[in-house]
């Protein structure tokens, strides 16, 4: 009896592994490299004035960046409300569904400007626009009736990345043509079987509802906002001052799945846990948002590394755009295993280039290729 008791045992761990390995086998072993697909002038135009204000509320166009208290997506977050900042188009407000501070995902400790209730509160109108990141909760209750409600006053919705999800759970692009994170494009489809897939566009505009491909996307989608509120040449100049010379809305959708590679590079990082290493980022005044984001993100999608802030003193910093970030340790550099060089003036696209090339000298190519991946990122 003992011996079939052994037998089993073994066939318990075996056949699953088999099947692991199987299933490892089939994945294709890398994705196609290639340039974006380019959208036509006309296009990119379409993009354009779908995204123009429908209505003036106020003087100036009112955008809401909004999320859950614990872990909405880090860049998802703080690209588009740093971005819109510095461009100086529109008031841009940072909301959370309730009190306190945003813990987000994978980095960051922020205090968001003000609750979902406390902004309708004080807008009752509504705003122009609400950009919503990915979440840990597509279905949160409090996002998905403000949602409903922003969209019946008139705003622009924005689902950045897997902020998709979010939409659809709150019925809005039903029947309508949408993106996301590649990774989560299947679950999004067999959700809402009605939604129609757009590829190799980074951008994708139905009506009054946008989405957006994975999480480095939210720049050019920041981008082409401002263009929408202030025109191309305000647009080409807040990309200048992000280190960018152009943008576009195209994509190369195939260049994003889940390969062999990928799947092994996380799997072999993720077992060597005791090999996990955490990552010091040190947190000044007037730090720029965006880099900050793009760094933290980064350095925490290695599946070797986590990246922690830390200040000189204890309390909140306030960044460049006015967003206050609470540091995770105070005086506590020499904690770390490794401390990021400063951004400093460096701009953000110059700061992920860095970032993704540290990263690939610290644990190699695949790893910095995988973290490319998670940020839909095209490199080449």
């Amino acid at each position: 009896m003992w011996k079939l008791a052994i037998s089993l045992g073994v066939a318990a761990v075996v056949f699953p592994a088999a099947l692991f390995a199987l299933w490892i086998y089939r994945l294709p072993e890398t994705t196609v490299a290639g340039a974006p697909m380019p959208l036509t002038t006309g296009e990119a135009k379409r993009i354009v004035d779908a995204l123009q204000p429908r209505t003036r509320k106020q003087r100036r166009p009112l955008i809401a960046v909004v999320g859950i208290n614990d872990a909405t997506e880090t860049t998802d977050y703080l690209m588009p409300y740093g971005i819109l900042r510095r461009a100086d188009v529109a008031d841009v407000v940072a909301l959370a569904t309730g009190p306190g501070p945003m813990r987000l995902f994978p980095a960051l400790t922020v205090e968001p400007h003000a609750t979902l209730d406390q902004f309708n509160k004080q807008h009752p109108g509504g705003a122009d626009y609400i950009i919503v990141p990915a979440m840990s909760r597509d279905d949160d209750p409090d996002i998905v009736t403000f949602l409903k409600e922003q969209a019946g006053k008139g705003a622009i919705i924005i689902g950045v990345c897997a902020g998709a999800k979010v939409v659809a759970a709150a019925g809005l692009l039903d029947g309508k043509r949408a993106t996301t994170h590649w990774y989560y494009l299947d679950e999004l489809r067999r959700r809402h079987p009605s939604i129609v897939y757009v590829a190799d566009r980074r951008i994708v505009v139905d009506g009054d509802v946008a989405t957006t491909t994975g999480i480095s996307a939210s720049m050019p989608m920041s981008l082409t906002l401002v263009e929408a509120i202030a025109g191309r040449a305000k647009a080409a100049a807040v990309a200048r001052d992000l280190g960018l010379e152009q943008w576009q809305g195209g994509h190369r959708s195939d260049a994003f799945k889940f390969t062999r590679s990928f799947a092994l590079t996380v799997l072999g990082n993720t077992l060597a846990f005791w090999r996990r290493e955490q990552v010091g980022i040190e947190m000044t005044p007037g730090i720029d948002e965006v880099s900050l984001a793009l760094l933290a993100d980064a350095w925490s999608r290695t599946y070797r590394s986590h990246a922690v802030t830390f200040a000189d003193k204890a309390g909140a910093v306030e960044t460049r755009s006015g967003l206050r970030i609470i540091p995770d340790h105070v005086n506590a550099a020499s904690q770390h295993d490794l401390v990021a060089p400063s951004i400093g003036d460096r701009r953000p696209a110059k700061v992920l280039g860095d970032t993704l090339a540290a990263i690939g000298q610290r644990y190699g190519a695949r790893t910095a290729e995988s973290v490319a991946q998670q940020l839909e990122y095209l490199r080449h």
